[in-house]
C-alpha cells in the first residue's frame, strides 16, 4: 500500500515538473520570439496604427516560409498561453485511465496533449492566410485601413460581450469538468492510443471555442504582442481554474467590454 502511495507520489512529481519545464521553455522561447518580430519594427498605417510584421513576407522570403514560420510560433505560443489550463485536465485523465503502467500512461497523456495543440495549429493554419490577406487589402486600400481602429475596437467590444451569453457558460463548463465522476468524457475512459488522441482533440475543440472571443482578442490586438498574449493568458487560467468559473468570466468580460468602448472612442476622435 505504502509502496503505491509512493509510486503516486512519484508520478505526480515527475508530470508537474515535466508540465513546468515544457511551459518554461515554451515561454521563453515566445517571449524571444515576440522580442525579434518587436525589433523588426510594425508598418504605420493610415487610421494611426501599426502592422505587425508577423502578416507580411519579408525580403527573401517565400509564402511557404512565412506560413511556416508563424505556424511554429503560433503552436509555442499556444503551449506557454493554454498549458496552465490545460495541465488540471490532463491530470484528470491521468486520473480516470491510471493502473495501466507509468510508461504507459505518459505515452498516452503525451497523445491527448499532442491531440489537443493539433487543433489549435489547424485553427492556426487557418488563420494565417485570411490575415495575410487582410493585410494585403489594408495596405492597397487606404479606406480599409483607416477603418481598423474602429473596427477592432467593435470586436474587443462583442468579445467582451460575448463572455456574459449562456453559449460561453456551457463551453467554459466543460472546460472546468473538476472531476472525473463529474465529467462523462472521463467516465470509463478507455486506456488506448485511438481514445486518448480522440479525447486530445474534443479537448482541443471545447478549448477552441470557449477561447473564441478572447482568441479575436489576440489577433485583432497584436497576435505578437507579449503584453496582449499576457493579459489573454491570465484571463484564460483564471476563468477556467479560480473558483466560480462563470462569474470570473463575466468580470473578466466587463473588462474587456469597457476596454472596447475606449479603443472605439479613441478610434472616433482620431477620426474627427
Amino acid at each position: 500500500m505504502s509502496g503505491r502511495l509512493i509510486d503516486a507520489r512519484v508520478s505526480q512529481r515527475l508530470f508537474f515538473g515535466v508540465s513546468a519545464l515544457l511551459f518554461s521553455v515554451s515561454a521563453a522561447v515566445t517571449v524571444v520570439g515576440g522580442a525579434s518580430m518587436s525589433a523588426m519594427g510594425e508598418m504605420p498605417m493610415p487610421g494611426g496604427w501599426t502592422m505587425s510584421m508577423a502578416w507580411m513576407r519579408m525580403c527573401g522570403q517565400t509564402w511557404p516560409g512565412v506560413a511556416a514560420s508563424f505556424l511554429g510560433m503560433w503552436v509555442v505560443m499556444m503551449v506557454a498561453m493554454m498549458l496552465p489550463s490545460l495541465v488540471p485536465l490532463l491530470w484528470r485523465y491521468r486520473e480516470a485511465v491510471g493502473g495501466t503502467g507509468e510508461a504507459r500512461l505518459g505515452w498516452l497523456t503525451v497523445l491527448v496533449g499532442a491531440g489537443y495543440f493539433f487543433v489549435w495549429a489547424a485553427f492556426g493554419m487557418a488563420v494565417f492566410p485570411l490575415g495575410a490577406a487582410l493585410a494585403a487589402l489594408e495596405m492597397e486600400l487606404p479606406a480599409l485601413a483607416r477603418a481598423v481602429p474602429l473596427t477592432t475596437g467593435v470586436i474587443v467590444l462583442i468579445a467582451g460581450a460575448l463572455q456574459f451569453t449562456a453559449w460561453k457558460a456551457r463551453r467554459l463548463a466543460c472546460c472546468r469538468c473538476e472531476a472525473p465522476g463529474r465529467c462523462r468524457e472521463l467516465s470509463a475512459l478507455p486506456a488506448d492510443a485511438a481514445t486518448a488522441w480522440r479525447h486530445g482533440l474534443r479537448l482541443g475543440l471545447h478549448c477552441n471555442a470557449c477561447c473564441a472571443g478572447l482568441t479575436m482578442i489576440l489577433l485583432v490586438a497584436g497576435v505578437m504582442d507579449l503584453r496582449v498574449m499576457a493579459a489573454v493568458t491570465a484571463a484564460i487560467t483564471v476563468e477556467r481554474l479560480a473558483p466560480r468559473g462563470e462569474r470570473m468570466a463575466r468580470v473578466i468580460g466587463g473588462g474587456i467590454a469597457g476596454a472596447g468602448v475606449l479603443l472605439m472612442v479613441r478610434a472616433v476622435v482620431g477620426l474627427g
